[in-house]
């Protein structure tokens, strides 16, 4: 059985995309545990910063803030540069003080959109959490509870809209399913599920 520890190896073998910097996706469905995994992933890779797309959009722009990821994000890492961007408070509905994040050996992009087209020539890989919109949808609506139901009406027609515009998971490396204990993955992920591809767990 293989751990994180294996697709960590895997990453950090690669060659770097963005500059110096390997950067790996993590897109899936709002709701289908992207942030978890990818935390994990991060301490599997000996705690590699972890970029939060819910750090650069904003109510206004839930799938609008690609240029600003470009900007302040992306351009400086591929540059070798730090780069500066403020995080947007989602309770308060402005963006706070500037973070500033130095180019790493990894650098993982987590949230929904991080495959968009616009992003994927920075990308080293582009992992996708294989798990049904409607299925993912009901788990983040069950975590956020019914103040936030409204929230949820117009996050899922957005979301929709995007990845019909936009789609990610056809140009996926990896597809990665969470297990009752770990996960499990695949290489080659643009093929259906199910094709006979190998999958790894942990």
């Amino acid at each position: 059985m293989a751990s994180l520890d294996t697709l960590a190896a895997e990453l950090r073998a690669l060659p770097p995309s963005c500059g110096p910097v390997r950067l790996i996706a993590v897109d899936g469905h709002a709701g289908s545990g992207k942030s978890t995994f990818a935390a994990r992933l991060a301490a599997a890779l000996g705690g590699a910063p972890v970029v939060h797309l819910d750090d650069v959009a904003t109510h206004e722009e839930l799938f609008g803030w690609t240029q600003r990821l470009l900007d302040r994000v992306i351009g400086p890492l591929s540059r070798g540069e730090a780069a500066r961007y403020a995080p947007y408070d989602w309770t308060l509905r402005h963006f706070g003080p500037d973070r500033t994040l130095e180019p790493a050996p990894v650098i993982i992009l987590d949230g929904v959109g991080a495959g968009r087209g616009a992003l994927r020539p920075f990308l080293t890989r582009l992992l996708w959490m294989e798990l049904a919109e409607n299925q993912a949808w009901e788990r983040g609506r069950d975590r956020d509870g019914k103040a936030l139901a409204g929230f949820w009406d117009g996050w899922e027609a957005a979301e929709r809209r995007h990845f019909r515009n936009d789609p990610s998971r056809p140009f996926a490396d990896t597809l990665v399913r969470q297990c009752e204990e770990g996960y499990e993955w695949s290489s080659g992920a643009s093929a259906p599920t199910g094709s006979g591809l190998h999958p790894h767990r942990g």
